[in-house]
């Protein structure tokens, strides 16, 4: 059987094609991704906020699969109204399913928080408005921006066209002088090949909003097994 130690319950963003791979590739041996999806197709605060409506609904067809967990896999989508939007989210959709449900945006927190991270270099590939949401949303929770750098990629099927490279080159130009960490975000942006590396190239911790929703995820569902090649994170021994 299939998710023998854990099956997740992925909800992403109907135009993502990245956080499904990158999350098979990190799941430990058992644990399985059951996926549904909201429409969207490009990374705006409009959009973001409209996909929202169908989350109760993707969760729903979840639960039908006996999911131990559910994940609303969007960054952006669930920071965009501001601070304690990635909470609401979860809460509705665990009293709507009876299922724990966690958000991107938070185990972005919580990651940070578990690193001691506290001054992060950003790097993104969305549109100006995108951007300024998510900055406004760390930066309310006591986090202080020292770098931002963005590609401005307004469509979502062209995020998930770049190449590992291209976030490597973009967390590369960062000014890292002032960061405790790097952070690398958007569930559709492809960085897993390049995480060990860039770690290795910057001496700083990096997450990526994938590879902090996944450790995050683990956590919750009690699986706590060191993950070698994704970063300082999946090394850190915490518990739930």
């Amino acid at each position: 059987m299939y998710g023998w130690r854990g099956r997740i319950g992925l909800i992403v963003p109907s135009s993502n094609t990245t956080m499904e791979p990158e999350f098979w590739a990190m799941a430990p041996q058992g644990v399985s991704i059951h996926t549904a999806r909201m429409k969207l197709s490009s990374v705006t605060v409009e959009e973001l906020i409209e996909m929202e409506e169908e989350a109760g609904r993707a969760a729903e067809l979840l639960a039908t699969a006996g999911v131990d967990i559910i994940v609303y896999g969007c960054t952006t989508g669930s920071l965009v109204k501001g601070p304690g939007h990635d909470k609401a989210i979860a809460e509705r959709l665990e009293r709507r399913m009876g299922i724990e449900a966690i958000a991107t945006a938070t185990a972005i927190l919580e990651a940070l928080n578990t690193l001691k991270a506290r001054r992060i270099a950003l790097a993104t590939p969305y549109i100006d408005e995108v951007n300024e949401k998510e900055k406004m949303f760390l930066e309310a929770q006591g986090y202080k921006i020292v770098d931002l750098k963005a590609l401005k990629i307004r469509r979502n099927t062209d995020i998930g066209r770049q190449p590992p490279e291209a976030a490597y080159r973009l967390a590369r130009s960062l000014d890292t002088s002032r960061a405790d960490a790097v952070f690398i975000s958007c569930t559709n942006f492809p960085t897993l090949p390049i995480i060990g590396k860039l770690e290795k190239d910057l001496g700083i911790p990096v997450i990526t909003s994938n590879t902090a929703t996944m450790w995050l995820t683990l956590r919750k569902i009690g699986i706590r097994e060191a993950i070698t090649g994704y970063g300082k994170l999946f090394n850190i021994n915490n518990t739930r």
